[in-house]
């Protein structure tokens, strides 16, 4: 079997990419830049092989310098592009051997219908043409919103971040509602990630997993540290530790599947 993947990590060196959201104060653990060399000690850590890279900023310089920059442990790259504007033109100007997908933040967008607008769903419908998913960040409540777009653009895979934000939210019913009414779109994957500060909770965070796993099962689930995001929670260790128990019941094919073969086959990282 191949080795794990971590399907949701971020690199940024605030030089070239600021990252003005990172308040000094409560987020001390990671004000900071991380690098390639950074990624490989996490990796090594927790007995990852390889990961795919996400988005930290709006920006199209970033996601050239995530494609460009140095390749080792690096699977895939999630970036950025303006879906509002020349999408084959931007696409063309990238280096996209190790481009998977494209994710916007929606959940911060200043248009709460963003993911609605008819342009971004023709955008939408050309990720899934040139073989690229789309990651969606978004909070509890858009879940209903993300459901009816997903159902929208049946030829674009679609892959769920941090399960929907449930760590920000203590309305576990109508996030469960939400969930299972995006799961029920066939092209619709999920990532067990940003959830590191619940280890802390396992009741709920056992919870949590049990439902995900429910409703999307583990050949549309995968794992994602949400490095260095998770060093304001428990840790990466931690975390991977946690999901190891989380899914210890399941059988090897099916820890395989959440560990390395959903990211592989939904982001076709081994094209």
């Amino acid at each position: 079997m191949s080795d794990p993947v971590d399907a949701h990590v971020h690199l940024w060196n605030r030089a070239t990419d600021p990252q003005p959201w990172i308040d000094p104060e409560s987020m001390a653990a990671i004000d900071r830049d991380f690098d390639a060399a950074d990624l490989t000690r996490m990796l090594d850590a927790t007995c990852i092989g390889t990961a795919v890279v996400v988005q930290a900023g709006k920006s199209l310089g970033e996601t050239r310098r995530l494609l460009t920059g140095p390749a080792e442990r690096i699977a895939g790259v999630v970036g950025w592009i303006d879906l509002t504007a020349d999408v084959p033109g931007q696409l063309g100007a990238l280096d996209s051997g190790r481009l998977v997908g494209i994710r916007h933040l929606v959940h911060v967008d200043p248009d709460p219908g963003w993911l609605d607008r008819p342009d971004v769903g023709r955008a939408l419908d050309l990720l899934g043409a040139r073989g690229l998913c789309f990651d969606l960040v978004v909070r509890s409540w858009q879940l209903p919103l993300a459901a009816r777009v997903a159902k929208a653009h049946p030829g674009t895979r679609f892959v769920l971040d941090h399960l929907g934000g449930i760590a920000e939210t203590t309305d576990d019913a109508d996030w469960e509602s939400g969930l299972r009414a995006l799961a029920g779109q066939p092209h619709v994957y999920a990532k067990i990630s940003g959830l590191a500060g619940l280890v802390g909770d396992p009741g709920r965070l056992r919870r949590i997993a049990g439902v995900a796993l429910d409703a999307f099962g583990p050949d549309r689930l995968m794992y994602g540290s949400d490095w260095p995001m998770a060093r304001l929670g428990a840790g990466p260790v931690a975390w991977r530790t946690a999901v190891d128990e989380l899914i210890g019941g399941l059988s090897a094919t099916e820890r395989h599947a959440i560990m390395s073969g959903t990211a592989t086959a939904c982001y076709r990282l081994d094209r």
